[in-house]
């Protein structure tokens, strides 16, 4: 365990995870070590980010957007359009944002597990194999003929071709032609992504022996996610646990080690050093999207959310993650935008028992309030 100068609380953990993942002043310039630079582009921000949740679209534009003060929402786009991003199933059968390179191997790692994991469903659904070999055949003649094709376009053809696509059928069978690297979401069209090949939008893909690959994984996910525990990483990518354990010790003397609340939790050198040097962010207050990293790229959330709030950003359970407030590394509410155009106004709702923000924080939010307007009209 690394000693360290400043007393560990909840809000210095969570304004350390603030750092890692490029939402400090500092961002990943802090973090990535001497002669490093704080990512330029959208693809730096989600090279970085390892993986980012993005099951609502609009969601994971502003989460790239709110990691680098430059981006606007016509960058990130341009990202995705060009291919610089890509968005598919990697890990846990949810859609992220990852490095086009990182496709691969991350599918390599976690497919066959996932597929194993929704095989009742597929026979509930009476998806088998040669269906979805038929539905790839469907698929790759559709694009090759006519180029990037809208989910609802493809659906038809399966129809057309006796794959039914309702009830969820559609969808599962599309997701396994994504997980098995088949098909991959490419450029937008409006608010939605086309579907494209593979290996046409995709033409250089690392790969990795799997030891190396998980190793890579946790390494990556330390940096970027740190402070977290071992057991935050095979919650985030579904790989075993040993497996999670044996990459560890493959990569630990390149990762620090502190406790807190009688847990051990790892980051980067880098981030450890904070805890010397200064730990950013205790005036910060942050309008993150929902869906966010912040809160869902850990299995354990309870050192930036206290559990008691948990169903204000989750009401009832239903999956939907609002957009959270955080303040000093802590979420303290939610927020919504109201309004149109000129009249538009960001709306921040927070949880029971938070008392008011003082004038400080009052100002803080104001100019985050205006950083995501500026990141909407660019």
């Amino acid at each position: 365990m690394a000693p360290t100068a400043v007393r560990l609380s909840r809000n210095v953990m969570g304004r350390l995870r603030l750092a890692s993942q490029g939402l400090a002043a500092s961002g990943p310039a802090t973090v990535a070590g001497p002669g490093s630079a704080v990512p330029g582009s959208a693809e730096d921000v989600v090279r970085w980010m390892t993986a980012m949740q993005a099951q609502d679209l609009q969601s994971s534009l502003w989460a790239v957007g709110v990691r680098h003060p430059g981006l606007g929402l016509g960058d990130v786009r341009s990202a995705l359009d060009a291919g610089l991003i890509v968005r598919s199933w990697p890990m846990r059968g949810t859609l992220h944002l990852v490095a086009p390179e990182d496709l691969g191997w991350m599918l390599d790692l976690t497919a066959e597990r996932l597929t194993r994991s929704i095989a009742a469903r597929h026979r509930e659904l009476a998806i088998s194999w040669a269906d979805i070999e038929a539905s790839r055949d469907v698929a790759l003649a559709r694009i090759a003929a006519g180029g990037p094709v809208s989910r609802a376009d493809l659906f038809k053809e399966f129809d057309a071709a006796g794959q039914a696509t309702a009830g969820q059928r559609g969808i599962h069978i599309l997701g396994t032609l994504c997980r098995h690297g088949w098909l991959v979401q490419g450029p937008l069209a409006g608010n939605q992504q086309l579907l494209v090949a593979f290996d046409e939008w995709i033409p250089v893909s690392r790969r990795l022996e799997r030891a190396e690959a998980v190793a890579e994984f946790l390494l990556r996910y330390i940096r970027s996610h740190g402070p977290a525990t071992v057991r935050d990483f095979a919650w985030w990518t579904q790989i075993p646990l040993t497996e999670a354990r044996a990459a560890l010790e493959a990569i630990r003397s390149q990762v620090v080690e502190v406790e807190f609340g009688g847990v051990g939790y790892w980051m980067s050198p880098e981030t450890a050093a904070l805890l010397d040097s200064g730990v950013p962010g205790a005036r910060s207050v942050l309008l993150l999207p929902g869906f966010d990293e912040f809160v869902l790229g850990y299995q354990d959330r309870s050192l930036v959310l206290a559990p008691e709030h948990f169903d204000s950003i989750v009401p009832g359970g239903n999956g939907v993650f609002k957009k959270t407030v955080v303040a000093a590394g802590q979420v303290v509410g939610t927020w919504a935008r109201e309004g149109t155009g000129r009249a538009a106004a960001v709306v921040p709702e927070l949880f029971d028992g938070i008392p008011p923000l003082g004038p400080a924080a009052r100002a803080a939010l104001a100019k985050a309030a205006r950083r995501y307007e500026a990141f909407l009209a660019r």
